[in-house]
């Protein structure tokens, strides 16, 4: 029996507003200036005056944090790509941060998390009780402990303040917000399957036996598909938070601990450090071959498919029939299938690539419009 839970508040989708008479002033504090962080101010740095021009829209970036530093002085400084003169980076303190991004609370503020870090997630249910809102595609936070997920709730539902998080599952495909578009709209989730990394659909749509599994990991981890250590891909983890969190937006009260996980790592090579399993990567090639086997036998294809019915989760590597929607993805795609009260006949397909920083970096910049849309501006016709 599942528990229903209410999801943090979020915007409307974007729709023409009141053009405001001055700019919208919005302050931005971006946490994790990795990969993702660093597409995302470029991206900004980018639409900037466009988004003010168009849509009266000023975003001013004040302060950038990552694990050990702060920059708490940056203004509109590296946003407009100007010299950063004297100023430095300090320790960083992350209730410090926020408060200097919020200033005197006159102004909108908006916190960035593209960090993978579970203590910012710890700090979301303060920055939104106090009236910040969070974008993020940091998934530790939708998809980690239920207490805490349910103290983001309340606290984004006593403030108002806005909580979004579409990078989190699909990277820059719009799943989360189809899926809110159809609960808000009266529609029942019944169940959802999914392919949702793309670093295994890249791995499987390669995987033909020409060359061994543990070669095209090697291939996938010099191109930059993999995490630094792969089992963090391969362990199927990183798709049971992507399903967890699909599962807490429909309100049904999933944690990590309820998804049976097949992993593909190898007991042996799950305790040893990252090099260790680099060095040892053909022990994935056998039970890869028979899986490979197995799926030609039944004439399908691998696929490493999520799957959600119910309370009934799992992530795992299935063998699907050639006509099915998964096995016609290519490359890195994400593809979900949303089946509904609506969608029952024939399931509602969202896909597309589902990796990169490029893309989740566009998935959180829009999130951050979609609060500034709650507030007024207007959408850009570009």
């Amino acid at each position: 029996m599942s528990i229903a839970i209410a999801p943090p508040r979020h915007a409307p989708p974007a729709v023409l507003l009141r053009m405001p008479a001055a700019p919208l002033v919005v302050h931005v504090g971006l946490v994790g200036p990795g990969k993702v962080g660093s597409a995302l101010l470029a991206q900004l740095r980018l639409a900037a005056p466009r988004l003010l021009r168009d849509c009266r829209l000023d975003l001013r970036l004040r302060a950038v944090s990552d694990s050990r530093h702060m920059w708490l002085d940056c203004d509109d400084e590296a946003l407009n790509g100007r010299t950063h003169g004297a100023q430095t980076w300090r320790p960083a303190e992350l209730d410090e941060f926020a408060a200097y991004v919020a200033g005197d609370g006159g102004v909108p503020a908006v916190l960035a998390d593209c960090s993978a870090s579970d203590r910012v997630a710890d700090r979301y249910a303060g920055w939104l009780a106090a009236g910040i809102h969070v974008v993020t595609p940091n998934k530790r936070a939708v998809s980690g402990p239920l207490d805490r997920w349910l103290r983001i709730g309340a606290a984004a539902g006593a403030s108002g303040a806005r909580l979004h998080y579409e990078g989190t599952v699909g990277a820059g495909l719009p799943v989360v917000h189809t899926l809110r578009d159809l609960l808000d709209t009266g529609d029942e989730l019944t169940g959802v399957e999914g392919m949702l990394s793309g670093t295994l659909a890249w791995l499987f749509n390669r995987y033909d036996g020409t060359l061994p599994f543990s070669a095209l990991v090697r291939q996938a981890h010099a191109l930059g598909y993999t995490e630094p250590d792969p089992r963090d891909d391969l362990s199927g983890v990183d798709v049971a938070r992507k399903l967890v969190i699909l599962a807490r937006e429909a309100g049904i009260a999933l944690s990590l601990e309820d998804v049976a996980i097949r992993g593909l790592v190898p007991a042996e090579l799950n305790a040893c450090d990252r090099e260790a399993f680099m060095e040892n990567l053909e022990a994935l090639d056998a039970p890869m071959a028979a899986l490979l086997a197995e799926a030609r036998h039944a004439g399908g294809v691998l696929r490493h498919v999520a799957r959600l019915d119910g309370r009934r989760a799992s992530v795992g590597v299935e063998v699907v029939e050639p006509d099915h929607a998964f096995a016609h993805a290519r490359l890195t795609d994400n593809v979900v299938r949303f089946a509904t009260r609506r969608y029952c006949d024939n399931a509602l397909v969202v896909q597309g690539p589902g990796a990169g920083p490029e893309v989740t970096a566009a998935a959180v910049f829009a999130d951050l419009l979609r609060v500034a849309g709650a507030m007024g501006v207007k959408r850009c016709a570009c």
